[in-house]
């Protein structure tokens, strides 16, 4: 079945993988992984990039994904 919101959710930790989001997403983990690195920004929801690693909250991309804008 495909991801969904509530499968991110459900995700038993703070901080999200791109390999976590890209399903929900229909992309490529590593399409993210680029486009964080290069624009963050366009991605409209806020990430933490370390290297190569990058990251984001749980709470925040889950309110982007709701709402469509960042939590105040």
């Amino acid at each position: 079945h495909s991801m969904t919101l509530k499968d991110i959710e459900a995700m038993p930790k703070e901080l999200l993988l791109m390999d976590d989001i890209a399903p929900f997403l229909e992309t490529n983990p590593q399409s993210l992984r680029s486009q964080a690195q290069a624009d963050p920004g366009k991605l409209g929801f806020p990430v933490i990039v370390i290297g190569a690693r990058v990251k984001t909250p749980k709470a925040a991309f889950v309110h982007f994904m709701k709402y469509g804008r960042t939590a105040p």
